[in-house]
């Protein structure tokens, strides 16, 4: 069973886009869906309007909630201090991935597996599910 960790650019373009693509996570069989409160808050952040803040309200719902206590990351990991705590919730939930639409700050990590979480685009994750 995967368990994946939604980041919040996640969040907020499914939230955004109610139509598209990124809703299937919630569809998917043997999948549990994870994210933080940090996450939750910066997704909402990002939406323009109430009905985009009420439709990540609804989709948040079905979501395991982890928070970790510290951004501690292992040695080496290279990340701006923002993206930390989004890391570090993954490696806490014990997460089989972590889903992430930020190129910017996550590319360099895209493909690898710190602590065991696969970092990965949700399109590549969603490939490779069908």
């Amino acid at each position: 069973m995967d368990r994946l960790f939604l980041d919040a650019n996640v969040l907020s373009t499914a939230a955004s886009l109610p139509q598209g693509g990124l809703l299937r996570l919630w569809e998917l069989p043997d999948c549990v869906l994870y994210t933080s409160r940090y996450a939750m808050g910066e997704a909402r952040v990002n939406l323009a309007d109430a009905s985009e803040r009420e439709r990540l309200e609804k989709l948040c719902r079905p979501i395991h909630l982890v928070d970790a206590a510290s951004s501690r990351l292992p040695p080496g990991t290279l990340l701006p201090e923002k993206d930390r705590p989004i890391l570090a919730a993954a490696i806490e939930a014990a997460a089989t991935h972590l889903l992430t639409g930020d190129v910017h700050d996550f590319g360099r990590l895209l493909g690898k597996i710190v602590a065991g979480v696969l970092i990965q685009l949700p399109g590549e994750y969603l490939k490779e599910r069908k």
